[in-house]
């Protein structure tokens, strides 16, 4: 059914953001947002997008024409050195200029839960980030929540698990010949499929909690090295050979991934909204991109 009179803005437009808005246009909602390059804002432009320049550092050029009108606001750009940017430049703008906003999204990631030994976390596992990328996700939710509770928005707050799509997963890599198949004793990771992100925002959009946190997750943790040998063989070819973790060459951000070990529990997406996950598993959602990649 369309829906007039709704709009959304989004603060990065970008891989998991452009997801919904894709979805949300289909249902009749205007869409606008933010980029950090003209020639990034040109192609969603050109895709029907309303865009605006924001890098992180200097603020909107007219946050009155860029914020008036919205109803639901999606918040999906990291926190830095100096914490959230958007926070910093333009929460009050998003109290004054858009006070009829009935839904506001954060997207956090399960980083804020740190390591967990390969145990299960739910939304109520104590919060306790191990790296500095996760330290500034828990300021940055701590933040948004502190004015939540000040200003009335309707904040909700997802913790996303590894992300995966279209031109971004392992049988890409494994084409660009830049996979490896990492070993790291007791490790497992979380996943989810942009498309499945996008399911769940939009579920969520349909029924509002606002104060609500959510784990965005698939059904079957696993090790990493599973999910690469698993893609190479729907490609039809031999794995990359196994390396330790300790003898792996990795740079410091792709390290710290491997510092954390837990299995993410996705049940209050599936009860509380309602969510049956299109890729439950990574078999699923590589599989559905195996064609996308190779034609």
């Amino acid at each position: 059914m369309k829906e007039t009179g709704k709009r959304l803005f989004c603060f990065g437009l970008g891989f998991s953001a452009e997801a919904l808005a894709r979805r949300l246009r289909e249902r009749g909602f205007a869409i606008a947002g933010t980029c950090r390059s003209e020639e990034k804002a040109a192609a969603l432009i050109a895709q029907g997008f309303e865009m605006h320049l924001f890098d992180g550092e200097r603020p909107l050029a007219d946050p009155a024409a860029a914020l008036g009108g919205t109803t639901h606001l999606l918040l999906s750009v990291p926190p830095g050195e100096t914490g959230d940017p958007v926070f910093a430049a333009h929460a009050r703008d998003i109290v004054a200029l858009a006070p009829g906003l009935e839904w506001v999204g954060y997207l956090s990631t399960t980083g804020v839960y740190g390591d967990c030994g390969g145990d299960w976390v739910t939304e109520a596992t104590p919060l306790a980030p191990s790296t500095e990328r996760g330290r500034r996700r828990l300021a940055a939710e701590e933040a948004w929540t502190k004015l939540a509770a000040e200003a009335g928005l309707p904040l909700h707050i997802f913790r996303l698990a590894g992300i995966y799509g279209p031109g971004r997963n392992q049988i890409r890599s494994l084409l660009d010949g830049t996979a490896k198949r990492i070993v790291k004793e007791g490790q497992v990771f979380s996943r989810i499929h942009v498309d499945d992100i996008a399911a769940v925002l939009e579920a969520s959009i349909a029924r509002p909690d606002p104060g609500a946190a959510y784990n965005v997750c698939d059904d079957e943790p696993a090790p990493p090295q599973e999910v690469v040998a698993y893609a190479a063989r729907l490609l039809g070819r031999e794995a990359p050979p196994e390396i330790a973790f300790e003898k792996a060459e990795l740079s410091p951000m792709a390290r710290s991934f491997y510092a954390e070990s837990k299995r993410v529990s996705n049940r209050r997406i599936c009860e509380e909204l309602g969510v049956a996950l299109k890729y439950p598993t990574y078999r699923e959602g590589l599989a559905a991109l195996l064609e996308i990649e190779t034609n």
